[in-house]
């Protein structure tokens, strides 16, 4: 049974449990005494203990979002679970538990050094999210297989690694394969690999470590291939014309098209085709290649104005910053004078002085504030000018490139419907040489009923037109408009209520420690 659970009742982290141990860890004496008597903010707690507390399930943890350090161990844990919220952690203790999966970490990128000794983990698994892991302790649980442990080799700052106490461990080939195939490693149960140790390892494995460094950097180019055409991808679709630098749209058209390819069966079709798809092929590439461009100087755009904005915001913050600068030692040279002066009539006229002089000073941040404001609604009103041209040029040539498909369409189908009719009036009068499949002869019936087929087929055709057009207009101007409204939102909204918000709260401690001044000069 799991260790403790027959004798002592499971414990679950709770309220009272976390505010006790945050209690016991934090402040001592009088900072402890304030601390308790205000409250301790739980997102402000870097390191947490809950070992020894019989805890049966992690919990309750998701307000801990500075936590560095979590102790857990010598507890009755069966699953690593709940630490969604503490993406700051970077050291973790779960040893002495029964833990089996290894599991629940993707969201603690920053551990670098888990402790899962003495559970009864069977596989090391599901760690790839811990890439600045440094020291792993996994000793005394369930390990049997040493290859396994090739799962280790990603983790490239992996230094330290203690696997003591695993079944594994009998195997007289274990110390040698753990050095030969974790080069990294520097300690191995806690003791240090010697150079000669590591030779010999590195000899006993020479050509099982060469091919597996082999197939890694197969796999690893794969990956990285992987990856360029993603990011390439990403770019296109960023850019409003995925999938336009080939004959993707072209094919769309004919890939929900059932009477298509009927119709290119008919005599002379196959090369009206071949014409038609390599001008609309010309037509999508140009497309492309304008979409790309214009991605580029929007972006371009957006870079120069987020470049002028923080220029503004600086050089008002720092002209901020010398008037509080030049405040701030004005007050200094003022109260250390007052401290000396037992002249009550001049400490009062001074400190009098003194708030009339803070009221000055808010004046001036609060003017500097509103200057910035107006420099920067003016470099905001014209970027959006300059962003609504640009989107609107691009729409706008954009559609004329599109026409440009639709009068293809509107050619090709021309063309077609006048084979179909030569054809209907050669199959009527018996001189048709070409042999035909019975789906095709179906659809000449009669006139009607071929001259529906190929507007169907038009009908559609066109229809992916106008959806592509529908998708990169809207698309464009979404970004536009969704971009506008965070520039707003954040540069003017936000960042003004947080400067006057930084304005007064600096101008009331200013005013605090007059009074205070006053109360102690009293």
């Amino acid at each position: 049974m799991s260790r403790l659970y027959d004798t002592v009742e499971p414990a679950v982290i709770d309220e009272e449990m976390l505010q006790k141990a945050v209690e016991e860890q934090g402040p001592k004496d009088e900072a402890g005494r304030i601390a308790k008597q205000e409250g301790i903010d739980f997102a402000d707690v870097l390191s947490l203990r809950l070992d020894f507390k019989n805890i049966l399930k992690i919990d309750n943890l998701w307000r801990f979002t500075s936590l560095t350090k979590l102790q857990l161990d010598n507890n009755i844990i069966e699953k690593i679970e709940g630490m969604d919220a503490l993406v700051n952690l970077i050291w973790l203790d779960l040893s002495f538990n029964n833990i089996e999966v290894v599991e629940g970490l993707d969201k603690l990128t920053k551990v670098r050094d888990l402790t899962l000794y003495n559970n009864k983990i069977s596989r090391i698994e599901n760690m790839d999210a811990l890439v600045d892991l440094h020291v792993l302790s996994v000793g005394n649980n369930e390990l049997d297989q040493m290859e396994n442990l090739i799962y280790l080799r990603r983790f490239k700052q992996l230094k330290t690694l203690n696997l003591s106490g695993n079944p594994f461990c009998d195997d007289p080939n274990f110390k040698h394969y753990v050095i030969a195939y974790l080069p990294t490693l520097e300690y191995l149960d806690y003791r240090l690999i010697d150079e000669n140790t590591r030779a010999a390892a590195n000899e006993q494995y020479t050509y099982p470590i060469q091919q597996l460094e082999h197939n890694e950097e197969v796999a690893q180019k794969k990956i990285e291939e992987q990856e360029a055409k993603e990011a390439e991808f990403n770019l296109h679709k960023s850019a409003y014309v995925e999938n336009l630098n080939g004959s993707a749209l072209f094919d769309s058209m004919f890939a929900d098209d059932t009477e298509g390819p009927k119709l290119a069966l008919l005599p002379g079709v196959d090369e009206l085709l071949t014409v038609y798809k390599e001008k609309y092929t010309a037509i999508c590439q140009q497309i492309f290649e304008y979409g790309l461009k214009e991605h580029q100087r929007r972006g371009d755009e957006v870079g120069s104005f987020q470049a002028a904005v923080n220029e503004a915001k600086e050089d008002n913050r720092n002209t901020g910053m010398m008037k509080i600068n030049d405040f701030n030692e004005y007050r200094r040279k003022l109260f250390a004078e007052l401290a000396q002066s037992s002249d009550q009539t001049y400490i009062d006229t001074s400190l009098e002085q003194h708030n009339k002089d803070i009221d000055k000073l808010w004046d001036g941040l609060m003017a500097l504030e509103m200057q910035l404001v107006d420099q920067l609604e003016d470099t905001i009103k014209e970027f959006e000018r300059n962003m609504a041209d640009m989107v609107s040029t691009f729409v706008e040539n954009v559609q004329a490139l599109i026409s440009q498909c639709r009068e293809l369409e509107n050619t090709h189908n021309e063309k077609l419907l006048e084979v179909a009719i030569v054809t209907l009036e050669k199959m009527v009068k018996n001189e048709l040489d070409d042999e035909l499949p019975d789906d095709v002869r179906m659809l000449f019936v009669d006139k009607d009923t071929i001259t529906n087929a190929v507007g169907a087929s038009h009908d559609l055709h066109l229809l992916k037109i106008d959806n592509k057009e529908d998708d990169i207009i809207t698309r464009a101007n979404n970004w536009l408009a969704a971009l506008m409204e965070r520039v707003h939102n954040e540069e003017e909204v936000k960042r003004n209520r947080h400067r006057v918000s930084e304005i007064n709260n600096f101008i009331d401690h200013l005013r605090e420690e007059v009074e205070t001044f006053e109360i102690q000069a009293a």
